[in-house]
């Protein structure tokens, strides 16, 4: 299986778990996701008080210069991992 198709089933997969992972582990799964699919983080850091924005934001910015294809192979391990203790 290629890289990409095995991304693609962990995505797919990432929606099958049977507990929810902790916030650390979903704002993991974001920004490799963000940069597998996006590249690096653009834009500007929203303000305010959208503190959920802001975490997805940080941890997307954590990611940049990471290639898509680490990114993409960093996402497979996270979930292997996850699906071992969630399901």
């Amino acid at each position: 299986m290629s890289l990409l198709e095995d991304f693609n089933l962990a995505v797919s997969k990432s929606k099958e778990l049977t507990k929810r992972p902790s916030n650390e582990e979903l704002l993991d799964l974001y920004a490799l996701f963000k940069q597998a699919t996006d590249g690096d983080v653009s834009g500007e850091r929203p303000g305010g008080f959208d503190f959920k924005a802001i975490a997805k934001f940080d941890a997307w910015a954590v990611k940049k210069g990471l290639s898509k294809e680490q990114a993409m192979t960093d996402y497979v391990v996270l979930m292997k991992r996850l699906q071992e203790s969630y399901s």
